[in-house]
């Protein structure tokens, strides 16, 4: 059979974002691989994306409109035809809107990182229904306020270049796992000679891989970061003509990080002084005193806590203390999404939006729970009718999942569900309606892990009656009856709205020349930041922040405690004396992938790490089945005994499906609703417990 290989792009919540070639013969996909010639993939694919057409051909592939016939969370439906389904949507979300739109609300987030199947088509429809609004927080929320009120946006270094670097920090990640090509240019930078140190409450893949790690108590990074700050100043370890040029607050910072001595930072991450001398001494002598490049990759895990967005916000800082963003090595990531120069007005036509006599009322994402179990009020305004979920499985990854769960089995609340599975969530959809894979569709991607724009070119016929995203909500507003000429967009005219042309890191870049090459990038200086020119109004790094002084905040950094520790609640501590973290598995991403036989195999089971103190002291062997609970509930996993979770640390691996685990939980039974300090973002590694032998009597709820 004649083989053809076509361009595209992975379309999952990772920062690599890669490029991809997909071999298609007979019109069926045989295999997918990196493209070796994009300067970040080069060639290689992760575990998980290289089983893409596992995925997309595996036999319990949604392939036709299903409609409910059993109780809520059930699973129990029946196929119907598109026609009946769109008709059965159209006709309830009608009835509601005529007397609340608000009260019909999307739910959606990163199951596609597409601009075309994210939120395209899908804001217009909603926008012109009068929805209400999502903030779409539960990922990275408070890291990107951080960066807001510090660089001005989701900026950062480039780390195409992170193999020149000196010393790599990896701060609160686990690029084995979640960032595998920059993973790839950090082990040449160690080859070239370069320091790499991991700071991480778990001994992670990456942690056991470089030169040293550093285990602070998770939500204490802030206070670390300050620490280091105290010794960087009282040994002046700083680069003084980058910060009288290129920053604002310097002087207010050295007031501020005068109060965190090595002893009492070390105190409030439960690590020894000790390590964080030798972390200042190691960022000072490579950046300043030798001049050579010091990166610092931050990833998203050390901003789930209360105060996530201050930590980003004190990391952030260290690079331009001592100089870092002179070179094109060195500096921070977070996220570099802010320099893609998006149309959002465009795409997701905010022109609909209803704004008399008030834009519609916004619901964060992370409070889910208690949004569909609210009765409605005049503040909250009207009792939520009707949800649309797509991109998202929220009964697994939203927090306080036991109200979650409770919120979507009400009789009365009308849930439409987008999949390729029927996930937690779809079980208590009223209609699930089959949607795309990344092989079926056209989308347009940008990235937060580096500077390439990427084409997704579909690479085979949607399978079944399975349609993209953007048809259904095409077809929906026509049963609606929006006539507005931009529900008549092709998915191709779309992609050609992302970009806005006009903007000199666009030049030589539209849609025809990007789904040509599969690849193209913007064009960024080398070095960003070398000469200052940071997005904030002053142009400058912000150490001290004037916006969030006006907004009430603290304008300068600083360390806000967990709300959930023996610091803060220490009566709370003492009944449920572990912190838990749940960090991503490595053969799942999110939700995404647990379904997957060959992936679920080699995750085994869901289990929990524990250190041997904490262990022996529960009476709790190696391989023995335990009982992890909190006042949110309670669930089940394999107890692993090991000293990659450093003591009061327990850490649960996630996330996995509620149904395919032998109590039908997740580690999202025990974590909070509550928000971060700035971002309101979620707090799922702020979450204290216990942890008992399975069969031992507990008061455990």
């Amino acid at each position: 059979m004649a083989e053809t290989v076509i361009r595209a792009a992975c379309p999952h919540d990772c920062p690599d974002t890669c490029a991809m070639l997909v071999t298609v013969a007979d019109g069926r996909a045989i295999r997918v691989a990196g493209d070796p010639d994009h300067p970040m993939t080069q060639g290689a694919l992760c575990t998980k994306v290289a089983r893409y057409p596992e995925r997309v051909y595996h036999p319990d592939r949604l392939l036709t409109p299903r409609k409910r016939v059993g109780p809520k969370g059930a699973g129990q439906f029946v196929d119907i035809s598109w026609d009946e389904a769109l008709d059965l949507a159209a006709t309830r979300l009608k009835a509601i809107a005529a007397r609340a739109p608000e009260a019909i609300l999307p739910y959606s987030y990163a199951g596609t990182m597409g601009l075309v199947q994210g939120e395209s088509m899908a804001a217009r429809f909603f926008h012109k229904l009068g929805a209400s609004l999502l903030d779409r927080t539960i990922c990275s929320a408070a890291g990107v306020a951080g960066l807001k009120y510090t660089y001005g946006g989701s900026l950062g270094m480039d780390m195409e270049f992170v193999d020149d670097a000196r010393l790599i920090i990896i701060w609160g990640g686990n690029p084995i796992a979640s960032n595998l090509h920059v993973w790839m240019r950090m082990q040449e930078a160690k080859r070239r000679g370069a320091t790499l140190v991991a700071i991480d409450p778990y001994r992670s893949l990456t942690a056991e891989k470089c030169h040293r790690h550093i285990a602070p108590m998770p939500g204490t990074d802030a206070a670390l970061a300050l620490g280091v700050m105290h010794i960087l100043i009282r040994d002046g370890l700083l680069d003084h003509a980058y910060i009288a040029e290129h920053t604002l607050g310097f002087e207010a910072l050295r007031e501020r990080a005068a109060a965190y001595s090595p002893a009492h930072a070390a105190t409030l991450c439960g690590i020894a002084a000790e390590d964080i001398e030798w972390l200042a001494a190691q960022i000072g002598e490579t950046a300043v005193r030798r001049g050579e490049p010091v990166a610092i990759r931050v990833n998203y895990g050390l901003q789930r806590a209360h105060g996530g967005g201050n930590a980003v916000r004190a990391i952030a800082c260290l690079p331009s203390l001592v100089g870092a963003w002179r070179h094109a090595a060195g500096g921070l990531q977070l996220s570099m999404s802010g320099f893609f120069p998006i149309d959002m007005r465009t795409l997701q036509r905010m022109d609909l939006l209803p704004t008399w006599p008030a834009l519609p009322r916004t619901i964060n994402m992370v409070t889910i729970g208690d949004a569909l179990l609210h009765p409605g009020d005049a503040k909250f305004g009207p009792k939520i009718e009707a949800v649309v979920v797509y991109n998202s499985n929220p009964v697994a990854v939203a927090p306080e999942s036991g109200r979650v769960a409770a919120g979507f089995a009400r009789e009365d609340l009308f849930t439409i569900v987008l999949e390729h599975f029927q996930t937690d969530t779809a079980d208590y959809a009223d209609l699930l309606l089959p949607a795309t894979t990344q092989l079926e569709h056209v989308d347009i991607h940008k990235t937060y892990g580096h500077a390439y724009m990427l084409a997704n070119n579909p690479a085979i016929a949607p399978l079944g009656q399975a349609k993209p995203n953007t048809e259904i909500f095409r077809q929906l507003a026509r049963r609606m009856g929006f006539d507005d000429a931009c529900f008549r967009d092709r998915d191709e005219d779309i992609a050609a709205q992302a970009l806005r042309a006009d903007d000199p890191r666009c030049a030589g870049i539209d849609w025809q020349s990007l789904k040509l090459a599969g690849w193209q990038k913007l064009k960024l200086a080398r070095a960003p930041f070398a000469n200052g020119g940071f997005a904030t109004p002053s142009g400058k790094c912000e150490f001290y922040s004037q916006q969030l002084a006006e907004r009430g905040h603290d304008p300068l950094p600083t360390f806000v405690p967990p709300y959930e520790s023996a610091y803060s609640t220490p009566e709370l501590a003492r009944r449920f004396p572990l912190a838990m973290i749940s960090p991503p598995a490595r053969n799942f991403l999110n939700s995404t992938f647990v379904n997957v036989e060959s992936l679920r195999a080699t995750e085994g089971e869901p289990h929990l790490d524990i250190h041997p103190d904490d262990a022996a002291a529960r009476s709790i062997r190696d391989g023995m089945m335990v009982r992890i609970f909190n006042d949110r509930g309670t669930l089940q996993a394999r107890a692993r005994v090991t000293t990659r979770a450093r003591p009061g640390l327990v850490v649960g691996l996630s996330i996995w499906w509620k149904k395919l685990a032998a109590d039908g939980k997740n580690a999202n039974e025990l974590t909070s609703q509550r928000l971060t300090d700035l971002g309101d973002g979620p707090v799922f590694y702020d979450c204290l417990v216990d942890v008992v032998p399975h069969d031992a009597d507990a008061c455990a709820p």
